[in-house]
Parts: structure tokens; sequence; C-alpha cells
């Protein structure tokens, strides 16, 4: 017996989808046996692909998930590598994924953060998700180590993304550990330390003159064009593949909860697409009987200088109206997101909510987890403890549930954003330790 998991109708078997790739070789991608449309609900067989052909809606993968026996499935997964792989029969991924060069990111630490609890008042038990601890220290890593078993499946020889940092280093990263080429584009004004570290592993970096939302267009135009031939980029024909890579944040925390559902989490928006695809893991793991069906609530959390699906959740409205980013968090900073509405969707379906928080209080929640709880967030990071906060205070999110709050990211890559430095300087006597009032 297998679980069909899907926002559609039946998935067909993949005996019966004849997915092919170039040459004619059956694709080999698990459990995964269709493409679907999450509008219409049209099926396609696996390929390159992100939009519907009939209604233009976003695809997603369709599965066939082994059930019937949850606690064998359970064992095997506690058995399985320390990374994503041990969610192997969950995922668009080979058998043998394990076995191939990776960078194998994902089982990274669940931090219970009682200190930081005591400065929220939350009596709850918190939790903090801290994916710092990635190969390229963000949870890009995930969704492009899922993209990369896609572009190996479909023969794609160059790795390609639109980026607003974090993930043209896990790209760079992923393509040289798996031996594909790279071009990456990104705006020109991004951080220092994440246009070094996209560059350093030797592929193409391109800066493109605009924000995300210009340098995504132009990618989507390249894809169309003889340039784009033989690339795939991870977040546009491959994006139904790489966005599964986020639903392995909702199997990690329930595992790491002792197999239980968290009450609340707290998820920060770019693009939305991490926010969608952690809710679609937690309802797989609680229909393949993993966990035990509860009601869980879903809050997202934006930089005011770029709201929009806060501002929609706000207004009551469905459509998210673009907005033209200004925020020091610009990793977030996707002024049109593509899973908005989606967004939208399951916090109220949860009963959940979207807020925002401005510049100054990410700053704030920066240092306030850095000084509870030792964990260096990048300014997404701090939009999420930010948001936390003025949930907590404005009666939307209870202090008395387990919570979890993400951080998708390292604070050395957002230097910028924090003025910080040396307590005293002094001369290299006790005398001069003395004087400057230091007792430690």
């Amino acid at each position: 017996m297998a679980v069909q998991v899907t926002e559609t109708a039946t998935t067909p078997s993949p005996k019966d989808s004849g997915e092919l790739r170039p040459g004619g070789t059956p694709i080999a991608l698990g459990p995964a046996v269709a493409l679907s449309c999450r509008e219409c609900g049209q099926r396609f067989d696996l390929g390159p692909i992100f939009a519907c052909q009939e209604c233009f809606g976003p695809l997603e993968v369709a599965y066939d998930l082994p059930s019937g026996d949850p606690e064998g499935l359970k064992k095997r997964i506690e058995a399985g590598p320390n990374n994503i792989w041990r969610y192997a029969p969950l995922l668009p991924v080979p058998a043998d994924v394990a076995d191939k060069p990776n960078l194998n990111p994902g089982f990274t630490k669940l931090v219970k953060a009682d200190r930081l609890a005591a400065e929220l008042g939350v009596t709850g038990g918190l939790y903090v998700k801290d994916d710092s601890g990635n190969p390229t220290h963000s949870f890009k890593d995930r969704v492009v180590a899922i993209a990369v078993e896609a572009a190996r499946a479909f023969g794609f020889t160059t790795l390609s993304c639109s980026s607003t940092g974090n993930l043209a280093g896990a790209v760079g990263a992923a393509a040289r550990r798996a031996g594909f080429k790279s071009c990456v584009f990104i705006p020109h004004d991004l951080e220092a330390g994440k246009v070094v570290m996209a560059a350093v592993y030797g592929g193409d970096l391109v800066g493109i003159e605009g924000n995300y939302d210009d340098v995504n267009r132009f990618c989507s135009e390249l894809i169309g064009d003889p340039l784009g031939e033989g690339w795939g980029f991870v977040n546009v024909n491959l994006r139904p593949y790489y966005g599964e890579g986020s639903k392995t944040l909702a199997y990690e925390i329930c595992e790491q909860l002792g197999w239980e559902l968290p009450d609340q989490i707290v998820i920060p928006i770019a693009s939305g697409s991490q926010l969608t695809k952690i809710d679609k893991g937690l309802k797989e793991l609680i229909a393949l009987g993993l966990v035990e069906d509860k009601p869980y609530k879903i809050f997202g959390a934006q930089a005011e200088g770029c709201s929009p699906v806060s501002a929609a959740f706000k207004a009551g409205h469905d459509v998210v109206r673009p907005q033209k980013p200004n925020t020091i968090a610009k990793s977030l900073a996707i002024g049109n997101p593509a899973d908005g509405p989606y967004v939208l969707d399951i916090a109220r379906r949860t009963g959940g909510a979207v807020e925002d928080v401005n510049d100054e209080q990410v700053v704030d929640a920066i240092r306030l987890l850095a000084q509870t709880e030792g964990i260096f967030a990048e300014t997404a990071g701090g939009v999420t403890v930010g948001v936390t906060k003025k949930l907590i205070e404005d009666g939307l999110l209870d202090p008395a549930l387990t919570t979890v709050i993400l951080n998708t990211g390292d604070g050395l890559k957002t230097l910028d954003a924090v003025a910080a430095g040396p307590t005293a300087t002094i001369r290299p006597s006790l005398d001069a330790f003395r004087a400057a009032g230091l007792s430690g």
C-alpha cells in the first residue's frame, strides 16, 4: 500500500507515467511520479518544467510514498545518515543518492532556547532550528541538494540560479562538488560577504543592475534562449524539485521533537516556498502515520521594507501586491513572491498570521538571539526572532505552546547590519585592565 501525496487527483504510477531523460533512459527520482499543477490539477511527466501548460499555475512534485508500516519507516529513517538523505524515501531523489558526490546538508541542530524563551515570556518550550550549520551556512544547501539530483537526472551540464545571496553560494559549492559548471546571477548591491562566498568556488558570478525581481526576470528569459541550452536553473526550471528540499526542515523538526508536531512554527518569507513546503512536509508526516495528527499554527515573518505578504494578510486580501524592496534583510528582499498567495492560505488555514518588523527591530533581534543563545543569525534570522517577539506582544502567538523558530543563515554573511567592536582597547598590563573597569 502507498500514500499518494499531492494537492490534486490520484497520482499515476511510475510505470505508467513514461518519464524519460534525454536519450530515452527512464528517470529515477525515487517516490516522485509526476508533476502536478497546484491550481487546476493537471499532471505532467517528470521533467524540467515549472509551469502548467493548461493554466500557467505552478507545478509541484507528486509522490507514491510508502505506507502501512510507520514504525518500520521510522526505524529506517533513524538508521540513515545524519543529513537529509535519511529522508530519501520521501524525496524526489534516486535510492543511491547518499553515495553520490553532494554536500550532504541537513540534520542541523534544534536548539532548546530557554534563555531566549525567558526574555520573550515563552513558557511552553521554545526551540531554534539553526540552519546556519549547513555546508555554506544557510538552509539553501537543502534545496540545492535536491535540485542537483534533478539536474543529473535530466542531463544538465550547468547549474544556475537567480539569488539574493545565500542561494548563489549554495549553487556554486554544490556544482563544484557534483562536477557541474555554474553561472549564477545576483543583484549588483548584495552584501560583500555573500558575494565573496558565491565567487570563491570559481564558477561564473554575474551581477545584474537591479533588484532580485529584475534578476529573476532575466533568468526566465535566458531559459528560453539558446544561450541557456543545457542549463538547470535550480529555482526556475528545476523549481518543483528544488522546493522539496525545504520539506526536510519539517521532517527534522518533528523527529528532533521525538516524532511530534510543534504547536507553532515561525518561518521567514522570501519567495514563500520554504513556508509552503514545510507545511507540505508536516502533512506528509501525518499522512504516513509518523506523527500524531494535531492542530498546528504556521506564522510568516517579513521585513517591513519588503512585506507584500504581510500587507496582504493584514488587509484580508488574497492577492499579493508587489513592492519595491528597501530593507537590510536582503535575503528576504523579494518584492513579488511567487508563493505569496499560498502562504496566505496556509497562515489562515492553520490559524497563524503573517507579520513584519522594521530594520531597527531586526538588528535588536539579532543581538537578542546572540546574547541569549549564542547564535549569530543573519538578518533573516533577526526578522524571524523580531516577528516572534511582536506576535507574542500582540497576543497572536501563544507563549504556553511549543514553538519553533527558524534561523536560516549565518550572521557572518551580513556583518554590515550589526555595529559591534571591542569593549575596550588597552595596554597589555593588569593595571590597564583594572583602569578600564573590566571585571569579567
